[in-house]
């Protein structure tokens, strides 16, 4: 393997633009060269759905598009092939974007311990995020508990401007695993993938730019009509690191306007979110707050399929779970809806949803996902109170009042016209094209909600 100065070990962070640990791994390196590194880890890979590693395939081969072709691909468990490929390389150093998540700094502990037996140095640079996750903090020292305070001190915090990309770099030539390659390649040509926007940092700028001249203005009245193009579409791009949030503030820097102060916080809750769980990261899968303890939940694998498959008979349920499925994405007011109908109306616990999420978005985030599902559920912090049901019927009604959004993901539903749509059992020939009936009566287990809820306190 051919030598290198420093390795750059690329993981949520798969660009060349603002990346702080590249131009440390510049540095580090000198004279020498640097070599950018992925590792494919089977168990990760395998594991994802097929739209996460189709997103996953196509932004890896637009980054090593981007780094002139030398991304070195390789396949195994990184805790053996990064102090590996040290070894051969004779790197003298390893450079990552801090990781914040459990499992990943679970994995990044192991690595760092093995390089430091061998005498190679571990360096951090930066996160995936404007404000490192433990950063934020109030007057005694502590965490924020609820979003609004850590918003504001977010805000009062700051974030440095955008990282300029090292000059005089070079980058190592080294040949990656062929067969990690064919596996990518491979992933981009599975069957029933949905449509993606296109992948890498270059597009990931350009609908960046394009929404900030198109849609930036009207984005605090429209992001949550789920039939009007209202939102970015960023997050995608946000979640695998093609694009960095510092990079979005800056060109928010000056904007004013209640779309752009919306879309501040928007970032600020994903970042918000990141915080919880790098503070308590037992809550990627458990209850934060232990305010529902007793619950009785449902386990309904019959009813729980009719969801995941968008056959419940809500119809603005079954579009936005279509949409799941035919586009690896949802709208963000659809997934408080389809999440509520699972806890509240099918009374499943919340992390069945939060893993059917996960194994289709291209932008499934643990903390923003699971942290969101618990917003819903009542269990998260600043969480919805569990009394709050969302009707699947007004709530199509109110953010699709056409019923546009249904049409297009609910094709039995077609011939209705206008919000006829939202309540097919009123319309006639609601049923003639084989849309499902209802598999369950909202206002009869609302009721059943509530009553489950106050189980809980008495």
């Amino acid at each position: 393997m051919a030598r290198a100065g420093s390795i750059l070990w690329l993981r949520r962070d798969l660009r060349r633009g603002d990346l702080p640990a590249l131009g440390a791994a510049a540095e580090a390196a000198g004279d020498s060269s640097v070599l950018v590194l992925y590792v494919l880890d089977p168990t990760l890979w395998k594991g994802a759905g097929d739209a996460r590693r189709a997103w996953l395939a196509a932004t890896l081969e637009a980054a090593n598009e981007a780094y002139d072709g030398r991304l070195c691909l390789l396949s195994g468990n990184p805790r053996t092939v990064v102090p590996r490929v040290a070894k051969e390389t004779g790197a003298g150093s390893v450079h990552v974007s801090r990781e914040t998540t459990p499992a990943g700094r679970r994995r990044d502990e192991a690595v760092r311990e093995r390089l430091e037996e061998a005498g190679v140095g571990w360096v951090e640079t930066g996160t995936p995020y404007a404000v490192g996750p433990g950063s934020v903090v109030n007057g005694s020292g502590t965490e924020y508990k609820v979003f609004t305070p850590f918003s504001k001190a977010w805000r009062d915090h700051g974030w440095p401007d955008p990282a300029s990309e090292p000059k005089g770099m070079t980058l190592s030539r080294v040949a990656s695993d062929d067969d990690a390659w064919k596996e990518v390649r491979a992933a981009l040509r599975g069957k029933d993938l949905p449509e993606m926007p296109d992948a890498g940092e270059q597009a990931a700028l350009r609908r960046w730019h394009d929404f900030l001249d198109d849609g930036l203005a009207d984005y605090g009245d429209r992001r949550d009509r789920a039939d009007l193009p209202g939102v970015s579409r960023m997050s995608a791009y946000l979640k695998i690191g093609a694009i960095h949030p510092r990079t979005m503030l800056k060109d928010l820097a000056g904007r004013r306007g209640k779309g752009a102060e919306t879309y501040r916080t928007e970032l600020c809750w994903r970042e918000f979110y990141a915080d919880v769980l790098w503070r308590h990261p037992q809550s990627a899968w458990a209850d934060l707050r232990p305010a529902l303890q007793g619950m009785t939940y449902e386990s309904h694998e019959d009813l729980v399929e009719a969801w995941r498959q968008g056959r419940t008979g809500y119809p603005v349920v079954d579009a936005a779970m279509r949409q799941l499925l035919s586009e690896g994405w949802m709208h963000n007011r659809m997934r408080m809806v389809t999440a509520s109908f699972l806890t509240k109306d099918l009374h499943v616990w919340w992390p069945v949803g939060a893993r059917h999420f996960l194994d289709h978005l291209i932008d499934g985030d643990i903390a923003s996902n699971n942290h969101g599902w618990q917003w819903v559920a009542g269990t998260g912090t600043d969480a919805s109170p569990y009394f709050r049901v969302f009707n699947p019927v007004t709530q199509g009604q109110r953010y699709d009042p056409d019923g546009d959004y249904v049409r297009r993901y609910v094709p039995e539903l077609a011939h209705l016209s206008g919000a006829a749509v939202h309540e097919p059992w009123k319309a006639d020939g609601g049923y003639e094209h084989g849309y499902p009936e209802r598999i369950v009566d909202h206002a009869e287990e609302r009721l059943e909600a509530l009553r489950r809820y106050e189980a809980t306190r008495a």
